[in-house]
């Protein structure tokens, strides 16, 4: 069965150094969360609010080995008043578990997005 593991993170600032670090924190603790095997990961869709330009956050994905998961990146919507230097990462992932069981981190000043997830935002 297929589900989408949901987290968001937010950078520091518009660097490259600063979204890779947070991508690569957001995508670790996922990873780490779900007890994902990568060879189970159907897709992984990245995406960014349009403040942050300085990279691809995909990019760290490959580095800690997905060379063959197929990524996307996009822009996020430019809603007036959001938060900003947000990087969203939505996995899609082979396993049994069930949507209760499945861990979506929101991290730091994202936590307001997914208040409703009890237990499965840090």
């Amino acid at each position: 069965m297929m589900r989408g593991i949901r987290g968001a993170v937010c950078a520091t600032a518009n660097t490259r150094e600063a979204v890779f670090e947070a991508t690569r924190i957001l995508l670790t603790r996922m990873l780490e969360a779900n007890d994902i095997d990568v060879e189970r990961i159907a897709s992984i869709f990245l995406t960014a609010t349009p403040d942050l330009t300085a990279d691809y956050p995909a990019y760290v994905a490959r580095e800690m080995g997905m060379d063959r998961v197929p990524l996307m990146c996009a822009t996020e919507i430019d809603v007036p008043g959001a938060l900003p230097h947000v990087i969203r990462i939505l996995i899609h992932y082979d396993t049994d578990k069930g949507q209760r069981e499945i861990r979506h981190l929101y991290l730091g000043d994202t936590a307001r997005f997914r208040p409703d997830l009890a237990g499965g935002t840090e």
